[in-house]
């Protein structure tokens, strides 16, 4: 498959063999979210946004798999270097335990370790004065592992301050801190002293009220973090205003309290830099990644870790061989081709481009982002999911987010070629969905 001429072509979505993948895997596997039949064949050829599914229908992917595949599939930039690692078994060790060499000193040796990995999550929020990684398997985990640094540090923890809208993961502590959709945490017990306030400068001042010394009911001194997004994911795509997050800032410098920045989706340059709070006159204390990683990571200060490291939790983070690898390789292809300047530039044509075709569209209210992290806004959630499923019969993979939006998530190296054909297709769908509507 040559990237420079791939197109998009469905013949038809799901196709016989992948109806029969769907219902083979669904026979022992427990329910989960599954946005559409669309199979990845991983026999068949693929390449950056381009991807063939088991019909032999090609896709371009623009959800980069959430965030967690940033340079597409089968880059070079990342494979090239990774192809010179000879698989190993295992893969995986159990990382808190014992150590990784990648052949000779750790200066001299071709490929990079999980060692080297934390090495560059330390160098890229230098400027942050972060010095310690902690590995995990995933982002819940770097979640619920920055969540124990921060309780560990106070010494009266009580409290933790999340958002509206907010999603931070699936795993039990971190569902606490979840404010997107009720059914992430319906039945489940939740930590105590969560407290949440809206997503805006009125959500600041709420929480101002309530921390206020004389009028409040929240002893600052009790709250051991605010966690937030730097833009919202599972929530909306909602970017926030700079005068938003300097707020929060100086709010939480006035109090003394830990800002936990969750950048597991908006991290590692999708939205133009390095972590998408670089935008912001925001000084985070703990930053949350994994996703591009391949790997969980809960990156800060050394004072603000525990001594004692048994407390924190992971079986195989530091231990994972190759998602680390790619990890590193991942972050080195970003800076070696300059690919935060291309999410930068790439990111303000793509909307501008989405903003054209939704000009005097009724069913679209907004287009949004930040780099290659945008959202369509539709008058309904059902038409919404009518575009999402028009698209994808047309061969564009796209996600839904909020209540209403379409998140679009091309590879941090998307072509302009790659951003007009998905331009294209929804120009179509958009006009398709509406005539369906007006003849309904």
């Amino acid at each position: 498959m040559d990237r420079n001429t791939a197109e998009p072509r469905v013949d038809s979505l799901p196709g016989p063999q992948s109806s029969e993948w769907v219902e083979y895997h669904h026979e022992t596997a427990a329910p989960s979210t599954y946005v559409y039949d669309f199979v990845w064949d991983i026999t068949e050829d693929a390449i950056g946004p381009f991807c063939t599914d088991a019909d032999g229908n090609v896709l371009l992917d623009f959800t980069c798999h959430v965030a967690a595949s940033p340079l597409g599939y089968n880059n070079p930039k990342v494979l090239d270097r990774a192809d010179e690692f000879d698989m190993v078994d295992p893969l995986k060790i159990a990382g808190q335990d014992f150590y990784v060499s990648t052949g000779g000193s750790p200066d001299e040796t071709s490929l990079p370790g999980p060692a080297h990995l934390m090495d560059r999550l330390t160098d890229i929020t230098s400027h942050y004065d972060f010095d310690t990684v902690f590995l995990s398997n995933s982002g819940a985990e770097a979640v619920e592992n920055a969540m124990k640094i921060c309780y560990d540090n106070c010494e009266t923890p009580k409290y933790g301050i999340t958002f509206d809208g907010a999603f931070h993961g699936r795993t039990l502590g971190a569902l606490s801190l979840n404010r997107s959709k009720s059914v992430y945490r319906r039945k489940f017990p939740e930590l105590s002293g969560i407290h949440d306030v809206e997503y805006s400068e009125a959500g600041v001042e709420r929480l101002r009220s309530k921390l206020d010394a004389d009028t409040g009911h929240i002893p600052p001194e009790e709250v051991a973090f605010l966690i937030l997004e730097p833009i919202q994911g599972e929530g909306g795509y909602r970017v926030p205003s700079p005068e938003f997050l300097s707020a929060v800032d100086d709010l939480c410098r006035e109090h003394d309290i830990p800002i936990i920045a969750d950048e597991i989706q908006s991290g590692a340059g999708r939205t133009g830099e390095m972590w998408a709070v670089d935008h912001y006159d925001i000084e985070p204390d703990v930053i949350t990644s994994a996703k591009a990683l391949r790997v969980g990571a809960t990156i800060s200060r050394s004072d603000i870790f525990p001594s004692e490291t048994s407390r924190l939790s992971s079986t195989w983070g530091a231990g994972d061989i190759l998602g680390s690898m790619r990890g590193a390789l991942t972050l080195a292809a970003i800076e070696d081709h300059d690919l935060l300047d291309n999410a930068a530039e790439k990111g303000t044509y793509f909307m501008d481009r989405l903003r054209d075709i939704s000009a005097d569209r009724p069913l679209v209210e907004d287009v949004r982002g930040l780099g290659l992290m945008t959202a369509v806004e539709f008058d309904t959630a059902d038409r919404r999911d009518a575009v999402m499923e028009t698209a994808l019969q047309h061969g564009l993979l796209t996600l839904g987010c909020g209540q209403k939006s379409l998140r679009l998530l091309p590879p941090l190296d998307v072509t302009e070629r790659e951003l007009e054909l998905c331009v294209d297709i929804l120009d179509s769908v958009f006009t398709e969905v509406a005539d369906a509507v007006a003849s309904a």
